[in-house]
């Protein structure tokens, strides 16, 4: 079976790879296993070298992988560009981080001297998506490279370009050869290599359904896991908040990525007394995002990643409209070829329909009314999912209040839902389990070693 990738901007075939075969994937693993044992007798300093390296690379390479991933899953050339960047940032963050992070910690006890260690597990698997096709794979790679693990990856199937191109400015960066690699594997395949007794650890980031079969292919053979699955993020909007920066930031929020984004914000639930103000200054600031070419300079949004999406999100949007959503703005599949559509504004959403409770994958923002500041919350908290949250308010009081409340992994206060190096990312109830980035992700997939010495 072939793997192909298509430009979604234009339907054409770009290339097709076969699949690696059983015995290559074998013989990888096996490979694996054997250059992580070394990897792990390294000290931080020799482990820092090649991923500094690697950073510096990354920010040479930034326009020519941004171009990759504009014609492979449609992400705008500028902001392919910046992907790339941060992915040296987080490089660069573990390299000077991960021997702190990892310090061994003194602790009392009974015993003439105690302490706990953090040491690596071995091979650890990462499934990853198309949608952030480098930094997804670059917040996996730096901490637990540090960490002394090794790294298979399975990326998605339409950008397989995109992880070949990550194996190659690792080794070109000095990292073992056999340490890390990619796998050219459809996801039928992945059950069994998490299966495999070579595989230490397993993380995956995708959709819920990919979320509960690796989650459960983890538990069959006890590893340990981290999911980051999908959002239907909130984003509140108090009266007293400042409307026009609110408005401004919720559609930059909602159209990132062409909306394709876990932590894009999804669902805006406003005070009822500015309701109506802030749907209009929304609106008004989603029309003014230019859809178009992805490798035009000018381009705030591409296509969506594969026709089939498109399709799927504005049977979305069908349905929302059938239930008694107005549309405000867009919600119309253009004509024309690509899987391109427009940035969309939904209305008079209700509670418990499906734009209220599902994902809606693409630049479609759902807009909800609560009475006030209590509703609001207990709207933001009738999800299934928690990612990530989004609350605009210019009262302190009301911050501390709310904050605690909030069923979700972040908060953030007067600002859009990101990922940082510095701070720990992941979600609760169906978004997942576990964190990436911080302190808490490099100490994801390790052994914590009580050590007690008489």
């Amino acid at each position: 079976m072939a793997i192909e990738t298509l430009n979604p901007a234009t339907g054409e075939l770009l290339k097709s790879f076969p699949e690696t075969e059983p015995a290559e994937v074998d013989r990888i693993l096996s490979a694996a296993v054997a250059a992580q044992r070394a990897w792990a007798r390294q000290p931080f300093a020799e482990r820092a070298v090649p991923m500094r390296k690697v950073a510096r690379l990354l920010r040479e390479r930034a326009q020519e992988y941004g171009r990759l991933m504009a014609v492979e899953m449609g992400k705008p050339l500028k902001d392919g560009a910046a992907e790339v960047t941060k992915c040296g940032w987080v490089c660069e963050y573990y390299a000077e981080q991960a021997e702190q992070h990892l310090a061994p910690r003194p602790e009392a006890s009974d015993a003439g001297r105690s302490y706990v260690r953090y040491d690596p597990l071995g091979v650890v698997l990462a499934v990853m998506p198309w949608n952030f096709p480098f930094w997804q794979v670059f917040r996996f790679i730096a901490p637990h490279l540090m960490a002394g693990n090794g790294g298979l990856l399975k990326h998605a199937s339409n950008v397989p370009q995109c992880a070949l191109a990550i194996e190659q400015v690792m080794h070109d960066a000095g990292f073992p050869t056999a340490l890390f690699r990619t796998l050219l594997i459809g996801s039928s395949r992945v059950r069994p290599l998490i299966l495999d007794d070579r595989i230490a650890a397993v993380t995956i980031t995708g959709s819920e359904p990919a979320g509960r079969q690796v989650a459960a292919a983890a538990g069959e053979a006890l590893k340990p896991s981290v999911m980051e699955l999908g959002g239907s993020d909130p984003f509140i909007v108090l009266a007293d908040a400042d409307l026009d920066a609110a408005a401004r930031t919720g559609a930059l929020a909602r159209t990132m990525n062409a909306g394709q984004s876990c932590i894009c914000a999804k669902r805006f639930i406003v005070e009822a007394p500015v309701h109506d103000a802030f749907l209009a200054k929304l609106t008004a600031a989603m029309k003014a995002v230019r859809v178009g070419d992805p490798t035009e300079a000018t381009t705030d949004i591409g296509p969506q990643a594969r026709r089939e999406l498109r399709d799927e999100l504005h049977q979305q949007v069908t349905q929302a409209i059938a239930e008694g959503a107005r549309p405000v703005l867009g919600c119309q599949v253009p004509a024309g070829p690509g899987a391109f559509y427009p940035a969309s504004v939904l209305a008079e959403v209700k509670p418990g329909t499906l734009a209220a409770r599902e994902e809606l994958f693409g630049p479609v923002a759902v807009v909800m009314k609560a009475r006030d500041a209590d509703e609001a919350v207990a709207i933001a908290n009738d999800s299934r999912f928690g990612l990530g949250a989004s609350l605009w308010t210019g009262s302190p009081a009301e911050i501390e209040r709310l904050v605690p409340r909030i069923e979700a992994g972040a908060v953030f206060v007067n600002g859009m839902v990101k990922s940082d190096p510095r701070l720990p990312f992941g979600g609760v109830k169906c978004s997942g389990y576990g964190r990436e980035l911080g302190l808490e992700g490099i100490r994801a997939f390790v052994n914590v070693k009580t050590v007690w010495v008489k």
